[in-house]
């Protein structure tokens, strides 16, 4: 039986624009580099079009810095899309943005019409629930109406907390198949993932823990190498994507793509 959570046929990405040098970020460390971060998202894509998925890339929305990072804009289940409502004010008209493009793909596109907030990045979808940890960008009202939407197709959404400091609950955390996670330990000490295998991320390289399970890839953010020698040993096929501008806005693999496999192509 097909693996649902990883396997796709499409995904979504968005060109980084100039204004990223704008972009929100919970530490400075530094102004990206926009021509390194373009070489970067090339590499990105050309790693997803590897699997034989195919890949939509959007033009830069100089209007929204962090729009690059589409996946905080919306969360693409198998049979339906769900536009969300982002917690941060400068990256609110982004979802809707998105939805002409998820429109291409899905009969119906549902909306998080508030007054909570919900992100994508703090959404991990498995093969048995839907894991959305609370967040400066996600509360607990975004992830009840998160509920009620998703209710109808089946899916049971399970509220988890986010680390005091961790920006989203996937900043800490990414799914390598059906039944295992790669986590930080600071996360993993939540218990979030009872009934899981876990995976941690070796001492120091916490931030690696985000990255995306896309078919047969691992795709995982370069200069991490004892967490991705854990991983290959662990007989995951691990490809390594420059990620250092995308990090200085917060940013990791996951953030960078919507992955589905839609209704309609």
């Amino acid at each position: 039986m097909t693996a649902r959570s990883y396997t796709f046929t499409h995904a979504i990405t968005r060109r980084p624009g100039a204004s990223i040098v704008k972009g929100l970020r919970a530490v400075d460390t530094g102004e990206p580099s926009l021509d390194l971060f373009r070489q970067h998202h090339q590499d990105y894509v050309a790693a997803l079009e590897s699997t034989g998925a195919k890949v939509t890339v959007l033009d830069p929305l100089e209007a929204y810095p962090d729009s690059v990072f589409v996946e905080d804009a919306a969360l693409c289940l198998p049979e339906v899309a769900i536009a969300m409502r982002p917690g941060a004010a400068s990256r609110l008209g982004e979802a809707a943005e998105m939805v002409p493009t998820l429109e291409q793909f899905y009969p119906e596109v549902l909306r998080i019409k508030g007054p909570g907030f919900a992100d994508g990045g703090d959404i991990l979808t498995t093969e048995r629930e839907i894991l959305v940890g609370t967040s400066s960008r996600t509360d607990a009202a975004g992830i009840e109406e998160l509920r009620q939407l998703v209710a109808p197709y089946g899916y049971r959404v399970r509220e988890v907390i986010t680390p005091e400091g961790v920006l989203h609950f996937k900043t800490d955390c990414s799914l390598l198949d059906e039944d295992t996670i790669l986590s930080t330990r600071r996360l993993d000490t939540t218990d979030c993932f009872d009934g899981y295998r876990v995976i941690h991320t070796a001492e120091g390289e916490e931030a690696c823990a985000n990255t995306i399970r896309f078919n047969e890839l691992v795709l995982m953010p370069a200069g991490f190498p004892r967490t991705a020698e854990l991983l290959d040993k662990a007989g995951y096929k691990v490809r390594l994507i420059g990620n250092s501008e995308a990090a200085k806005l917060d940013g990791g693999m996951s953030c960078l793509s919507l992955r589905f496999a839609p209704p309609r192509a």
